[in-house]
């Protein structure tokens, strides 16, 4: 397979420089055949041109692949003035057919396109997959077969809250129904066939096991009765004995390292431990498939239409009735089945011994991810104050996988003054974490005090009673909003502080209880007397899941300009 590309960009500044860069990826599959570029200035002259020579040539280290046989010739120009324009030109074989490129003409937010075109030579006799998105919409044009044109498209600005660029963005993704990576062939014209691919030609062969492990994972699971028990014990074996580091080699990058080389040297990528904890589930008789998976914060989902080599991740799943439980084989705090923020809420393939079928990842619903803050709080006549708090974190919002506890004092320290700025003189005096892994449960107790938090006017105090978790962000104001509202995911907060009131502090005046409901979502806010110098402040935040036109953008954002002024409204104290 042959790749011609002639790029040519203008980049307006330093922030626009990466969009320059010119570069190519080789190895023993991917031969460079040309490379050139030439630079001009801001009047079209030219200032340079570049031959394949003068290209850097070195290996494409990531930083985390402890194998990788990818190298890369690229460009490394410093720019002196601005505007500037690169024209690249590249041709580049490529003996897999596995991996044809896609044609995103807009390539992603603040590029703008004058001409893109795209066109494929298919000289062989298989046939091709197309699948076109968004083209009408662009005024892009269908030139002939697997040709197309697209003209004077302008740059998109991005906007907070709103879905995937490429969930909207024109592009042609193309696939071959047969294909070759590194010699051997697949085939592509489903899900179903190219997961059997997978399974038959890069995993079936990979999960022998040392009898002495073997025996191993069977003593540790002797005393465990269900299937559930066992995996849960395989999966802490696993977190105890191995670590991540990256590997770019097997066919294609696809296939994972043998389970006796992860059980030797106790590191893997993705592809290997997924694979290597499988095998040791299968030593125990726990079902369990591969998968894969785009993985990252943003959602993003495998095309059910389209059968393609796609994916950045590969996990492993646990059928569980109708259900299953999803592993992130990659982490070494994670919870056993905890996926939030990484995989969650989006298709996978999982592999099968009958071929592959697209399932849907976890969904943490708002009341799963809930963070609830408790506290007591002493108050003085002159506005400082003394407590304890205790934060609980759940589902998405489970704070147990950052790596709090192994952080250094000071950082720990610096981390709650940074979430709590709004307490200007905030002194941190002791902190403790629990991290309940089996309930997925974090929780923080944290004293801290502040000599000013309340303001003085005369012989009355001014508090603020949400002291541990005021909203501080409000989603920024566009004058025409072009995109659709997209809430990712949902999460609920609770809140309930106890005050004690210093001898001589009376309550004039408080904030009548509050009660907000939208499509969006609910809040309440409510402060109560308790008498003998207590109050008790609750608040309760709930936004849930959903995609809303974009009309309603205004909408939600008032309801958070509302949540922000109840959240920063004030009690007076009379100081007697």
């Amino acid at each position: 397979m042959l790749v011609k590309s002639h790029r040519t960009v203008t980049i307006y500044n330093d922030s626009g420089d990466y969009k320059g860069q010119a570069y190519e990826y080789y190895d023993e599959t991917t031969k460079i055949k040309s490379l050139e570029a030439t630079i001009y200035n801001a009047k079209g002259e030219k200032i340079k041109r570049f031959k394949e020579k003068d290209f850097n040539d070195v290996a494409a280290v990531d930083g985390i692949s402890i194998y990788n046989d990818n190298r890369i010739k690229y460009l490394k120009y410093a720019a002196v003035n601005y505007p500037y324009t690169i024209d690249y030109i590249s041709e580049v074989e490529h003996k897999m057919t596995a991996f044809i490129p896609t044609w995103s003409p807009l390539e992603e937010h603040y590029t703008g396109v004058l001409k893109s075109s795209y066109q494929i030579f298919n000289e062989t006799d298989v046939s091709l997959t197309v699948k076109e998105e968004h083209l009408e919409e662009y005024g892009i044009t269908k030139v002939g077969d697997y040709h197309y044109v697209a003209e004077n498209l302008l740059a998109i600005k991005p906007e907070a809250l709103s879905p995937e660029f490429y969930t909207y963005a024109p592009r042609v993704k193309v696939a071959m129904q047969t294909f070759d990576m590194m010699g051997v062939k697949g085939i592509n014209t489903n899900w179903e066939d190219f997961g059997k691919w997978m399974y038959d030609n890069l995993l079936i062969d990979t999960r022998a096991l040392p009898e002495s492990v073997k025996n191993e994972i069977i003593e540790l699971t002797k005393d465990a009765t269900t299937t559930i028990e066992k995996a849960k014990i395989v999966y802490n074996y696993l977190q105890n004995k191995t670590r991540y580091i990256s590997v770019q080699v097997g066919i294609g990058g696809w296939k994972p390292m043998l389970a006796e080389d992860v059980d030797r040297l106790s590191y893997g990528d993705c592809k290997g431990l997924s694979n290597y904890t499988k095998a040791l589930l299968d030593v125990v008789g726990v079902p369990s498939y591969y998968a894969v998976i785009y993985g990252g914060k943003n959602i993003r989902n495998f095309d059910s239409e389209f059968s393609a080599t796609e994916g950045n991740h590969a996990v492993l799943t646990i059928p569980d009735g109708d259900d299953y439980i999803w592993l992130e084989c990659t982490s070494q705090k994670a919870p056993f089945g905890h996926v939030a923020n990484f995989t969650d809420d989006r298709d996978a393939l999982v592999i099968t011994p009958d071929g592959g079928k697209i399932v849907h990842t976890r969904v943490y619903d708002a009341t799963e991810s809930l963070l609830k803050t408790t506290a007591d709080i002493n108050l003085n006549s002159n506005g400082g104050f003394t407590s304890e708090v205790v934060i609980k974190s759940y589902g998405s919002q489970y704070r147990g996988d950052e790596g709090l506890e192994n952080e250094l004092e000071k950082d720990q320290k610096l981390r709650f003054k940074d979430i709590w700025d709004n307490v200007n003189d905030l002194v941190v005096e002791s902190f403790q974490f629990t991290n309940n892994k089996n309930d997925v449960v974090f929780t923080e107790q944290v004293k801290v005090s502040a000599n000013t938090y309340a303001s003085k006017t005369g012989t009355r105090l001014l508090v603020v009673p949400n002291v541990f978790n005021k909203l501080t962000h409000i989603p920024p104001r566009y004058a025409k909003r072009t995109m659709p509202l997209e809430i990712d995911r949902g999460f609920l907060d609770e809140d309930e502080y106890v005050f004690h009131l210093e001898d001589g502090l009376k309550v004039e005046a408080l904030q009548a209880p509050i009660k907000l409901e939208t499509k969006f979502g609910t809040y309440t806010m409510s402060i109560e007397d308790l008498n003998n110098g207590t109050l008790r402040y609750k608040r309760r935040l709930q936004i849930d899941k959903g995609i809303y036109p974009k009309e309603d953008y205004e909408a939600y954002r008032d309801f958070w300009i509302n949540i922000s002024k109840y959240d920063n409204s004030k009690m007076v104290l009379l100081n007697q």
